[in-house]
């Protein structure tokens, strides 16, 4: 890719990010409902910041910050950049307005499609907007969960966007077998991926099975009708220990309405569709729901490899429907090392008490993903887009309760 398609790349990006907040307020884009959790005007900033930070501080002829307060407000956790605004009070930067949050993106916009335009051959600045664009799609995922996390929190059960839910389908639930054997997992090639994909590698994988679906609702209510969140057998001891702090009995969007099921979606309040797949749920929730179906959850390198393989095919809703939590705990390939400078920070110092997700979910953008693509967060995470996919041992896994091998 040459600087020039990046700078029309750059804008359609830029602009996607514009139209997701668009339904907001602003006071909307200013409240922040948990820790985990961003206001969407700081997502906003932020992502703005990344650019005037590592792309135009760096390569712009007499660069002059917006305002230079916001490299403190709007910085996340680049430790080597300097200061930041505390994490939980993000909620509380009533000010800049908005309007002024828009200003800083056109002004930062006009300066980086300028700058490609203008510079010649680069391939560290090439890289560099790339790895800034990739970002933004992770933050307009992000964007949409906690603003449906926020709207969840008010009894107006305001809508995100307006429009009907496509339904789901009874799809029957099948096990495709995978041989295993040594096999190379990560990233390979000269398209973009994140350092945590790299370096690839060789493991050995024993034969495993894995659902050809994701957990539907109707599947998972049944778990929770059979009385699977007070039942500690299923249960990880810090897992037990979770739902019991919060006194958790459902998924996180639903809501018991007689004898019924509601969800809260972006679209409000809904009927819960029994044929769409289980989201919103832990890595406790997870695992739990996998022992109590005698199957377990995949290994990362296991749902790598099978997306990868000529059976691929036959395992649906991979990519554009719900991240599906994984076996595997977040940590470094054999090899990997971690980048110089600020961006360096990027994901290497979180392998540490975080599961590894793969595939993509309904609010991750249109081609972000891919099967080498190793999304991560705490067991506890559930306000992001999570789902299930079973998985099996050959030799001893009869796949999952009413499941055919």
């Amino acid at each position: 890719m040459n600087l020039a398609s990046l700078a029309s790349d750059y804008q359609a990006v830029r602009q996607h990010t514009l139209a997701l907040a668009a339904p907001l307020s602003a006071e909307d884009c200013c409240v922040q409902s948990m820790l985990e959790a961003s206001p969407a005007k700081w997502h906003l900033a932020h992502t703005t910041w990344f650019f005037e930070t590592f792309v135009l501080e760096r390569w712009q002829a007499g660069f002059k910050p917006f305002d230079a307060l916001f490299r403190v407000l709007f910085n996340s956790y680049y430790n080597a950049v300097g200061d930041k605004h505390p994490r939980a009070q993000r909620g509380l930067l009533t000010r800049p307005g908005l309007d002024q949050v828009l200003a800083y993106r056109a002004d930062v916009d006009q300066r980086i499609v300028q700058l490609l335009t203008d510079c010649g051959p680069d391939a560290e600045l090439l890289t560099m907007v790339t790895l800034g664009l990739q970002h933004e799609q992770q933050h307009q995922e992000l964007l949409l969960t906690d603003m449906l996390h926020l709207l969840s929190c008010n009894p107006m059960q305001p809508s995100y966007q307006v429009g009907s839910i496509v339904p789901g389908e009874a799809t029957p639930l099948s096990w495709l077998r995978f041989d295993g054997g040594l096999v190379d997992v990560g990233h390979v090639g000269d398209g973009f991926c994140f350092d945590n994909e790299r370096p690839q590698h060789r493991v050995f994988l024993q034969p495993y099975q894995l659902a050809s679906r994701l957990v539907s609702n109707d599947e998972f209510a049944v778990f929770v009708a059979a009385g699977g969140y007070d039942d500690p057998v299923y249960w990880l001891a810090e897992g037990w220990d979770w739902r019991t702090a919060q006194n958790r009995a459902h998924p996180l969007y639903w809501r018991s309405c007689a004898t019924t099921w509601q969800a809260f979606t972006l679209q409000g309040m809904i009927a819960l569709d029994p044929h769409q797949p289980v989201r919103h749920v832990s890595y406790y929730e997870a695992d739990a729901y996998a022992r109590w179906a005698s199957a377990r959850l995949p290994t990362e390198f296991e749902w790598e490899h099978a997306a990868l393989s000529h059976s691929a095919s036959a395992l649906n809703q991979l990519f554009d429907t719900a991240w599906q939590w994984t076996a595997s705990s977040y940590a470094p390939y054999p090899g990997f090392h971690t980048a110089a400078g600020a961006v360096g920070e990027y994901n290497g110092k979180f392998m540490v008490n975080q599961y590894v997700l793969r595939g993509g979910s309904v609010a991750t953008p249109a081609g972000h993903s891919r099967a080498t693509y190793r999304n991560f967060f705490a067991a506890s995470a559930c306000w992001q887009f999570t789902g299930i996919r079973l998985a099996s041992d050959v030799q001893t896994g009869t796949g999952g309760r009413g499941s055919p091998v």
